[in-house]
C-alpha cells in the first residue's frame, strides 16, 4: 500500500494564510510570540507589513484584532488554543463576540496530541468555551485539505470564527475532486446501517479506521465528519440517528460541551437516541508522546472499534 500523506493542520493554517494573503490585501495576521509554532511565520516572511507580533500578551492581541476589524481589515489572531480560548476568554467574549466583530481566531496546539507540553497546554475545553459565546462559529478541520478550506471559508464569513488546529501530523483523507467545504454542513464519509460514528478533527481518520474493523465483524457503521461544531448540522445528525438508531461521537476534546455535548443536546430535543460519547472524560491530560496519549485516552482506531463494538452489542 502507498504511504499515507500526513501533515499537521497548523502547517496548513500557515500555508493557507499565505495563499489568501496573495489574493486579499486586507488580510492581516497577529501572533503572540509564537509565529514559529503556529506557523504564521511563513506569512510574516511573505508579508512583513501585514504581520504584527503582539508579544506574550494574548489578551491585548485580541483587543488589537478587534480594533483592526473595525477599519476594514480581516485579522487572524494566532496563538495556542489554551491561550486563545482560556487566557483571553474575556477579551474574545466582550471585545469580539459581544460587538460581533469580523475577527478570526487561529488556535493551534489543541487537544491531547500536544503531547510532551503536558496538561497545562493540552486544551480539551476550548470548543466548550467558544460554543457559549453567541454568534461564534467553530471550525475543527480533520486534515490539510479541510484546514485550508476552513481558513478560506473563515475569511469570507462575516463575523467571529474560532479555528482549531493541531500540532500532530495527521493523514490527508479529503484529497478528492468532489470534496466541498461549507460552514455548518457535515460530510458523510461512509454509509452504514447499524450505528453512526460522528467524528471531528484528527479523530475522523481514526473513526474511518474503526469502521473498517467493525465491518469485518459484520457491523455496518456510518461515518460522518463534522468539521463545524457551531453551527452544528442538526439536520444531518437527526437524519443519521433516525437511520441507524445508535450514535457515537468521537472528539479530541472533553466529552463535556464539545461535539458530544452539541450532538446530545440536539438529539435530546429532537430525537432521543441511544448515544455514546468518546473523548476526554472529565480529566486533565498528561505529558507524553502524542500517539501514546491518543491511545491511552481511547482516541485511536482500535480503541474506538472496541468501544463502538461493545456499544452496538
Amino acid at each position: 500500500m502507498p504511504e499515507v500523506k500526513k501533515i499537521a493542520t497548523r502547517e496548513s493554517y500557515g500555508n493557507a494564510l499565505v495563499e489568501l494573503g496573495k489574493k486579499y490585501e486586507n488580510l492581516v495576521v497577529l501572533d503572540a510570540d509564537l509565529a514559529g509554532a503556529t506557523k504564521t511565520g511563513v506569512f510574516k516572511k511573505a508579508f512583513p507589513d501585514r504581520h504584527i507580533d503582539c508579544g506574550i500578551a494574548e489578551c491585548n492581541m485580541m483587543g488589537i484584532a478587534a480594533g483592526l476589524s473595525t477599519t476594514g481589515k480581516v485579522p487572524f489572531a494566532s496563538t495556542f488554543a489554551m491561550f486563545a480560548s482560556g487566557r483571553a476568554y474575556e477579551q474574545v467574549r466582550n471585545s469580539i463576540g459581544y460587538p460581533h466583530l469580523n475577527v478570526k481566531i487561529g488556535a493551534t496546539h489543541a487537544g491531547i496530541s500536544v503531547g510532551e507540553d503536558g496538561a497545562t497546554h493540552q486544551c480539551n475545553e476550548d470548543m466548550a468555551l467558544m460554543r457559549t459565546i453567541p454568534g461564534m462559529v467553530i471550525l475543527n478541520p480533520s486534515d490539510d485539505v479541510e484546514a485550508r478550506a476552513a481558513v478560506e471559508a473563515a475569511y469570507h464569513h462575516e463575523g467571529p470564527v474560532y479555528l482549531r488546529f493541531g500540532r500532530l501530523a495527521v493523514p490527508v483523507i479529503n484529497d478528492r475532486p468532489d470534496y466541498k467545504f461549507e460552514i455548518g454542513k457535515g460530510i458523510v464519509l461512509r454509509d452504514g446501517s447499524d450505528v453512526t460514528i460522528i467524528a471531528t478533527g484528527l479523530c475522523v481518520s481514526e473513526a474511518l479506521g474503526a469502521a473498517e474493523k467493525l465491518a469485518a465483524d459484520g457491523i455496518s457503521a456510518q461515518v460522518i465528519n463534522i468539521h463545524t461544531i457551531k453551527p452544528l448540522d442538526e439536520e444531518l445528525v437527526v437524519e443519521a440517528a433516525r437511520k441507524t438508531g445508535k450514535v457515537v461521537t468521537v472528539e479530541e476534546h472533553s466529552i463535556i460541551g464539545g461535539l458530544g455535548g452539541a450532538v446530545a443536546e440536539t438529539l435530546g430535543e429532537k430525537l432521543p437516541t441511544p448515544m455514546l460519547r468518546i473523548g476526554i472524560r472529565d480529566v486533565f491530560g498528561e505529558s507524553g508522546p502524542a500517539l501514546e496519549l491518543i491511545k491511552k485516552y481511547g482516541l485511536d482506531a482500535d480503541s474506538i472499534y472496541e468501544k463502538v463494538k461493545g456499544f452496538v452489542k
